[in-house]
């Protein structure tokens, strides 16, 4: 079978395991699917998701034009305690940024490669958990903009870790947390604007990725230096496929690339 579309991150559905899809323009793709099979990555051009032009793609699946000039590219994704929409200030498109901003937000504790802090729409959980391939996680708090989200962000980070250990997360080499106790532990260290949002009575999240074989020295490939690779499917975790040799492959950190995919 042969598959051929820009990649975007998968999509997924909770279950035991994880089920992943890559969606293409005409073709639909239950990764799961393939694991144990020889699967064949021939990277043909890029095509920037926003303008659909075959440019170069800067960051985020966009081209260096389209990255610095639409508001899905605005600092306020990376860094939402400069949302300003709730003050009706206006960054790059003031009706965009009211629709994402002004929305419950969670700020949580995943456990992927060690306990991070992270931000994400309410609507966004338990899908941004699955992308950092965390296998548990917790809500602290519930907040109304996207904004408030931020500024607890970054008060705990004092505290906790923002950021995941990708070969870590990959490798498996994690211990099970009690994130409930992490998240009593932090609860004096919420700003003042969002004590009043904090949850107390909520439980872990756990997650099942569907790997049979975890990497020992994962390597990442690149497709352009490598612009076609062949390998037997591993296992999926994150955005990430796992292959029979060790090689990883971010297909997030690949948005963008129009690739052909083909299954034997």
């Amino acid at each position: 079978m042969n598959y051929e579309g820009v990649l975007t991150k998968m999509q997924t559905e909770n279950g035991s395991p994880i089920q992943y899809y890559l969606v293409f323009e005409n073709d639909f793709l239950n990764v799961n699917q393939l694991l144990d099979k020889k699967i064949a990555i021939n990277f043909l051009h890029y095509q920037c998701l926003n303008c659909g032009l075959q440019k170069k793609i800067y960051r985020q699946g966009f081209c260096y034009d389209c990255f610095y000039e639409i508001p899905q590219a605005a600092d306020w994704i990376i860094n939402p305690e400069l949302s300003k929409a709730h003050l009706g200030i206006e960054d790059r498109d003031l009706a965009y940024e009211e629709k994402v901003q002004i929305q419950p937000h969670v700020v949580y504790l995943a456990n992927s490669s060690s306990v991070k802090v992270g931000v994400t729409r309410k609507s966004q959980i338990p899908t941004r958990w699955i992308d950092q391939g965390a296998h548990e996680a917790i809500e602290i708090v519930e907040v109304p903009n996207r904004y408030l989200a931020g500024i607890t962000e970054v008060a705990l980070k004092d505290y906790v870790s923002d950021k995941t250990n990708w070969r870590t997360m990959l490798k498996n080499e994690i211990k099970d947390e009690n994130l409930v106790a992490w998240r009593d532990k932090l609860k004096q260290y919420i700003p003042d604007e969002a004590t009043e949002y904090y949850l107390e009575n909520n439980s872990e999240t756990n997650l099942q990725f569907p790997v049979l074989k975890y990497p020992e020295k994962p390597k990442s490939l690149n497709l352009e230096k490598n612009p076609f690779y062949e390998g037997i499917l591993k296992g999926i975790k994150g955005q990430y496929l796992i292959f029979e040799d060790d090689t990883v492959f971010n297909i997030r950190g690949n948005e963008g690339a129009v690739v052909s995919i083909t299954v034997n």
